[in-house]
C-alpha cells in the first residue's frame, strides 16, 4: 500500500499515538475504519485491541518519572495523572481504570487528580 497520499501522511503521527496502522483495502475487517477521501477509500484503519495505546503512554510516563507508577509518591502520582492527561489517556475506554490500577489508587482518586489538573 502505497502510504505517500498527504492524508495518509498527515495521519501517521496520530496513528502512532493511539496505537493504531494502515491496513490496505483489500485485507480489511469489520472493525477497520475506512479512510475515504473525495469517494475513494485511501485505506482502512485498524485499531490495537484493548488498551494497547494507553499502555503505551503507561509506560512512557512510568519510565519518565523513574520507575513503576505504583511505587511513585503521592506528588509524583498527581504528576503522573498530568502527564497522562497532557498525553491523551484519558480519551481511551475504561481509562480512569486502568490508570488507578497502575498507580495502585481508586478511580475516585484518579478523578481528584484529574480534577486538580483540570482547575
Amino acid at each position: 500500500m502505497d502510504g505517500s497520499h498527504p492524508v495518509l501522511v498527515a495521519i501517521a503521527p496520530l496513528l502512532a499515538r493511539v496505537g493504531g496502522r494502515l491496513v490496505s483495502p483489500k485485507d480489511g475487517m469489520p472493525e477497520d475504519i475506512p479512510l475515504v477521501w473525495e469517494g475513494a477509500t485511501l485505506a482502512l484503519v485498524r485499531l490495537e485491541e484493548s488498551t494497547g495505546g494507553l499502555d503505551r503512554v503507561l509506560e512512557e510516563v512510568a519510565a519518565e518519572l523513574g520507575g513503576p507508577l505504583v511505587e511513585l509518591s503521592r506528588v509524583d502520582k498527581q504528576r503522573a495523572v498530568r502527564l497522562l492527561e497532557e498525553r491523551g489517556a484519558f480519551e481511551f475506554r475504561r481509562s480512569a481504570e486502568t490508570v488507578a490500577a497502575a498507580l495502585g489508587v481508586t478511580r475516585f482518586t484518579v478523578y481528584n487528580y484529574l480534577h486538580r489538573t483540570r482547575s
